[in-house]
């Protein structure tokens, strides 16, 4: 007769032990966390006692005190004399800068190459995808050297680049036509630029959304935006101009001056997020199923218009989400900017920590900057994809 071996009860896996060992009081809780607070304030302590030593007062209070240097180049007007807290929000706002414009610009560039991707020429779709692997295999810094190098070795404004008579490369920036305003009342201005800015949004969501478009609605909206521009500029005038840059002498003067460090910094990261938004683009198009293509053919639809009503609707399901870490990622990138001369909220904080000492109160201001923004995108995202995510989904 034969016996079989029983395998013995197995003892408890090491979360039953632990759990059993914790037990179900929550006072082993409470002593880990008195613990980790205990431990925070010794560090704390020692920073206090370390910075009094040194003959600081920890604290914002330097905030108010005036700072004694200069910042290139600024959105928000901002000479030596003003007090810290405003040199901060001039290098905020020069990230913000950077930020918004080079999200939309990474946005066009990613969803052409992306389409490009998936294209019948095998050259374009070979570029592409050798573009896409060059840029996502080599470090983002190194990229900006490199945009940085170029722009500094272009010629001077004498012997500029020139495109379609009123753009000019040089190696002291990029100058486009820029548009002047004379006698600007924002209490008349700012209806037209919201009427404006709500008919470019609805008609845009409703072209990527592929829902109807209601003609008339936005007809009755821009044609009041530009009636209310309109009398704006002839009854309380007001004077709009279009600036043209133009070569003078040892420089170029007119239009919209581009510094080279914002310009390097600028294109360094559009091209850098374009390589990872172009393959989202790539995969969220390849996750519509081919059917809806052969129902779409089968309507007669031209293969644009298949693109642009049938499968980008779809498409933005999957890449609405991926989008958003993109984004955060080109936001958070821009604090590399440091590192070629653009002075950003980094730039400005290092300074600041530099002339005051104060390094810790200055790192605290970048993490929370930086937290703030990426929290701000990845609500205003999240917006957005609770828009064009499938009723069904949504349910589940």
């Amino acid at each position: 007769m034969t016996s079989t071996l029983q395998p013995g009860p197995r003892g408890p896996g090491f979360p039953s032990r632990l759990r059993t060992w914790l037990g179900p009081l929550p006072l082993q809780q409470h002593l880990l966390l008195a613990g980790v607070l205990a431990i925070f304030a010794l560090f704390g302590s020692n920073t206090a006692e370390s910075m009094h030593r040194m003959g600081l007062t920890p604290g914002f209070n330097f905030l108010s005190h005036q700072a004694n240097f200069e910042i290139g180049e600024t959105v928000l007007p901002y000479s030596a004399g003003d007090t810290y807290a405003r040199a901060l929000a001039a290098g905020l706002a020069n990230t913000v800068k950077v930020a918004i414009v080079g999200c939309v610009l990474a946005t066009v560039l990613g969803v052409a190459l992306g389409i490009a991707r998936l294209s019948g020429n095998l050259l374009l779709a070979t570029f592409v995808h050798g573009y896409v692997e060059l840029l996502r295999n080599t470090p983002l810094l190194l990229q900006l050297f490199l945009w940085s190098a170029i722009i500094h070795a272009l010629p001077p404004p004498r012997g500029a680049y020139a495109f379609l008579g009123s753009i000019y490369l040089s190696n002291r920036g990029v100058y486009v036509p820029s548009i002047s305003l004379q006698g600007l009342s924002w209490a008349i201005w700012l209806p037209a630029i919201m009427l404006t800015g709500y008919a470019s949004l609805s008609l845009s969501r409703r072209l990527l959304t592929g829902t109807n478009f209601y003609m008339p609605k936005a007809a009755i909206t821009v044609l009041g935006s530009l009636a209310v521009c309109t009398l704006a500029l002839t009854s309380f005038g007001l004077a709009a101009t279009i600036d043209l840059p133009a070569k003078g002498g040892f420089n170029i003067k007119g239009g919209l001056s581009l510094t080279p460090e914002f310009f390097a910094l600028l294109i360094g990261l559009v091209v850098n997020a374009s390589a990872s938004i172009s393959e989202i683009v790539r995969s969220g198009i390849q996750s519509v199923k081919s059917g809806q293509w052969e129902a779409a053919r089968a309507l007669g639809l031209s293969p644009a218009q298949i693109l642009r009503l049938v499968v980008l609707p779809q498409a933005l399901r999957v890449i609405t989400p991926l989008m958003i870490s993109s984004f955060l990622d080109l936001t958070k990138n821009s604090s590399l900017a440091v590192a070629i001369g653009y002075p950003d909220i980094v730039s400005v904080a290092n300074t600041t920590a530099n002339t005051t000492g104060q390094a810790l109160e200055a790192i605290c201001i970048i993490a929370a900057v930086y937290l703030t923004l990426s929290l701000s995108v990845s609500a205003l995202m999240n917006l957005y994809n609770r828009r064009v995510v499938l009723r069904g989904e949504t349910r589940r």
